[in-house]
């Protein structure tokens, strides 16, 4: 059901910027701007489901200018809406089998994030996450790195359930939070002392004080680092730390993001808008920080459990395959032949 409604959301969207029908103030809002909806305590008003589906991609594709024209968001999101109606079907039988995931479970979005970006990147000007450091980058050529990969892809058997990656073994989705495919659901709740933030994917939850407590001891590694928020003005700034050095970013080369220091702001534009914005700083990943935004819309319903435990069914399906490989490798060395 939310998935329709954000199909629909879409095509309220694409006409709104085609202009060919004229946008109304959204409720709360008035000619002067939009009213922050506020808490009986006085806080901005952050709780409720939000989705971040985007068609923007996080990295701007290589020689790719930075913004759309009106009439290119109206084609991508016309594009969108109808690729989320189909069902996808490969051209042979292989392709369709391998792509059986049908566009009901989806939830890409259809909408182009704010100010028509061609990505949700906006520092540094290029939209790109920033190089590897020279460390890293030594590390991401090495033959660990690649075994690592080809084994988080299927494509070199697992010798351990420790091998697969952390979302097949249902442990975290990692942060920062960037559009995915699906499950891209988050709910807020708030009281006058904590934040707690429910991601749809993997059940994270993240309970985020709102006092001037230090973080905990560097000694002490969390999947979801260690939070601390507070109130810039409307603006809800969650700084974290700590994070375990098992952790991984949720983009790129899947590199552990131990050493990182996330910053991210939440802020209420009207009733049905949340602006999620996210710097990345880690001085033993990448050569430099970097900041993406992109906005966040009132979903309908209930957020429903993802039911994702580790020790499930996919990681006994995953390594009985990776022994049935190397059943077939050993027979091949074998007989020179299958």
């Amino acid at each position: 059901m939310r998935q329709t409604c954000l199909h629909m959301a879409g095509v309220v969207a694409v006409f709104v910027v085609a202009g060919l029908i004229a946008p109304t103030p959204a409720a709360g809002q008035t000619e002067a701007g939009p009213t922050v909806p506020r808490t009986s305590w006085g806080a901005p008003d952050l709780q409720g489901v939000w989705s971040g589906a985007t068609v923007t991609p996080l990295e701007r594709p290589v020689d790719t200018k930075e913004f759309l024209t009106e009439a290119e968001v109206l084609q991508i999101e016309r594009d969108a809406v109808e690729r989320a109606t189909d069902e996808a079907r490969g051209d042979t039988q292989a392709q369709d089998v391998r792509g059986a995931y049908n566009d009901f479970w989806w939830d890409r979005g259809t909408r182009v994030a704010a100010n028509r970006r061609t990505s949700l990147i906006m520092d540094p000007p290029d939209g790109r996450i920033p190089t590897f450091t020279p460390e890293m980058a030594k590390y991401a050529e090495s033959d660990e790195a690649r075994i690592r990969q080809e084994t988080r892809r299927g494509s070199y058997p697992a010798a351990s359930y420790t091998d697969t990656d952390l979302w097949d073994r249902c442990l975290t989705r990692s942060l920062p939070i960037v559009p995915g495919p699906y499950n891209n659901n988050y709910q807020i709740f708030q009281t006058a002392t904590h934040v707690v933030i429910l991601h749809e994917m993997i059940h994270d939850a993240r309970i985020i004080p709102l006092d001037t407590r230090p973080h905990v001891s560097p000694n002490i590694a969390l999947w979801a680092g260690d939070a601390r928020g507070r109130w810039e003005g409307d603006t809800l700034v969650v700084e974290s730390t700590n994070f375990s050095s098992k952790q991984e970013y949720p983009f790129g080369s899947r590199t552990s993001s131990g050493g990182m220091r996330l910053i991210e702001k939440f802020s209420r534009l009207d009733e049905g808008t949340l602006m999620y914005e996210f710097t990345v700083a880690d001085p033993t990943t990448y050569s430099r920080p970097f900041t993406a935004e992109f906005p966040m819309y009132t979903g309908e319903g209930k957020l429903y459990e993802y039911a994702c435990h580790e020790g499930n069914y996919g990681i006994v399906g995953i390594l009985a395959g990776s022994r049935q490989t190397e059943r077939a490798a050993a027979a091949t060395d074998d007989t020179g032949s299958r």
